[in-house]
């Protein structure tokens, strides 16, 4: 009996003690135990990155969603802006037709009113010529240059009334 046959039989005898005692059953346990731990692990993995790809496209629909959103606002905002744009050059226009509309009321009071002026200057102008005419009562020759020198003092009066 050698070493080897001690060996053998201790061997024998060590799986034995492990038979008895349920070792191969225990570790087959144990390592089921830690595989379904990680497989519980994996899943869960799984469900935290389906759960991050929600979130991620849920967050990127935001995004997109706020892009539209800033466009929408500022192409309000452009129209607005025309609009305004706009009515305000319409106001200045109707502020700007309404003065012209006034001015030439305006110029055309002025015109009335210096019409008048001129009628009353051309009456005073006669009325004095025939105030001098009937004042020195003179002959015909003398009547005809008095007429032409008023005529030409009624038209130099008009002009300098007109300027």
């Amino acid at each position: 009996m050698d070493a080897t046959f001690w060996v053998t039989i201790s061997f024998f005898i060590f799986l034995g003690i492990l038979i008895y005692f349920k070792i191969p059953r225990k570790i087959k346990e144990i390592l089921e135990q830690n595989i379904l731990n990680i497989k519980n692990e994996i899943n869960e993995a799984e469900k935290l990155k389906e759960d991050a790809k929600n979130i991620l496209a849920e967050h990127e629909k935001k995004i997109s969603n706020s892009k539209n959103e800033v466009k929408k606002m500022i192409d309000k905002a452009s129209d607005e802006a025309e609009k305004n744009v706009i009515r305000v050059n319409k106001d200045f226009h109707n502020l700007m037709e309404n003065k012209k509309k006034n001015v030439e009321q305006r110029i055309g009071q002025l015109k009335i009113q210096a019409e008048k002026d001129i009628k009353n200057a051309s009456v005073k102008i006669a009325l004095e010529s025939v105030e001098k005419l009937i004042k020195n009562s003179l002959d015909k020759s003398k009547l005809d240059k008095i007429y032409s020198s008023s005529i030409e003092e009624t038209k130099l009066a008009l002009k300098k009334k007109s300027s």
